[in-house]
């Protein structure tokens, strides 16, 4: 087949943005043809791809995604492809991979009803209502079930269109035989002490992640505990708000922002505590590498992996609607407790028992049956 994906901006550290990589060379592995387009790949060209980069001027990002979809949509008409699989919502998609939660959901829970008068509110519900439009044709790949009533709440999508993945980390976030050396290793890497609470937290977008929330809990543990626990924030984002927060907080000496890395597994292995108490999160992938590799998770509800937490029994979950008092004392709590082992047993067994690692397989099996269905083009 010939195949065209979708995807707003390319970069090298995001959850989406790497699950779509894997998803369109596997395809084209599979022996299909596969051509890219994009706003932007920020990054080396792959060899292995056609990358259309859509030429996009416009300030605003709601600007820039209609502009894309105005220039993409004839040029995706004239290639004629027997499939289009978007990572972004827009008109023109065979196949969506729902890797965000519903806009118009969270705008009517977030924002005043006058937002919705605006530029930015109309485009996205305009993209978001062409792919899951009671009468649209586009099927749906889901990571979860959280975000299915919402839909069908406000667009009347039908049920059958949606169809639910695996989770897809990577195999290689599971704890290896020598774990032991490896936190050695990363701790003098870093110049870190073996007494030393590491408390990490990984994100590409740490505003939405929550790392606000990470930082006032570090700054209300108990002296003691402060000073001898510190605050690892790995991801690709903006950090300046987040070291002006630290230093109002009293703690810019306890935290550490270490941009996007390509060494995430020692950073798994070398922590104490995984942190991600997200705003919104539809998954929260980040939240099963830890638990594979044994690291403690202290997560909020509103994640949608947190329900693999539970079910593990790998950490703590705190409830929404959230309340800081909770996060703070749970990190008190969970940096005290001697059942970190056993959490940390527990998620190293849930991940070798469970299916954790085949969304590409199962999302390239789901998109040759839609698109091979009868009456489809």
């Amino acid at each position: 087949m010939k195949l065209a994906f979708c995807v707003a901006n390319y970069f090298p550290f995001g959850g989406l943005e790497s699950h779509f990589l894997r998803i369109a060379r596997f395809c084209q592995q599979q022996g299909h043809k596969v051509s890219v387009y994009t706003l932007a790949w920020r990054d080396a060209m792959p060899k292995d791809l056609q990358v259309i980069v859509v030429p996009v001027w416009a300030l605003q990002n709601h600007a820039r995604h209609r502009e894309f979809v105005r220039k993409a949509l004839p040029l995706l008409a004239k290639e004629g492809f027997d499939g289009v699989i978007g990572f972004l919502k827009m008109p023109g998609l065979d196949v969506y991979y729902a890797a965000d939660p519903c806009f118009q959901a969270r705008i009517h829970r977030e924002k005043h009803w006058f937002y919705r008068l605006s530029p930015r509110y109309r485009t996205y519900v305009e993209f978001e209502r062409a792919v899951f439009d009671v009468d649209a044709t586009t099927e749906i790949l889901m990571l979860t079930e959280l975000e299915i009533p919402d839909y069908i709440l406000y667009y009347q999508t039908p049920r059958e269109r949606f169809h639910l993945l695996p989770p897809g980390i990577a195999r290689n976030r599971m704890a290896s035989d020598d774990v032991s050396q490896i936190r050695a290793c990363f701790r003098q890497y870093f110049g870190f002490t073996e007494d030393e609470r590491l408390v990490l937290m990984i994100g590409s977008d740490f505003k939405r992640k929550g790392l606000d929330r990470a930082l006032r809990a570090l700054a209300a543990l108990p002296p003691s505990l402060r000073h001898s626990t510190r605050l690892l924030a790995v991801g690709e984002s903006k950090v300046k708000p987040f070291q002006r927060l630290a230093k109002h907080l009293g703690i810019a000496d306890r935290v550490h922002f270490l941009g996007g890395r390509s060494d995430v597994p020692r950073f798994l292995m070398g922590a104490d505590l995984l942190i991600h108490p997200a705003y919104t999160e539809n998954t929260g992938n980040v939240l099963l590498e830890a638990m594979v590799a044994g690291l403690p998770v202290l997560t909020t509800a509103n994640c949608g992996y947190s329900c693999h937490v539970e079910q593990a029994q790998a950490g703590r979950i705190i409830p929404v609607p959230f309340r800081q008092e909770c996060l703070n004392e749970a990190l008190v709590d969970m940096l005290k407790a001697p059942e970190r082992e056993r959490w940390s047993r527990n998620g190293i067994a849930y991940g070798r028992s469970k299916d954790l690692y085949s969304r590409t397989e199962v999302a390239f099996q789901s998109i040759m049956t839609l698109l091979e269905r009868p009456g489809r083009r």
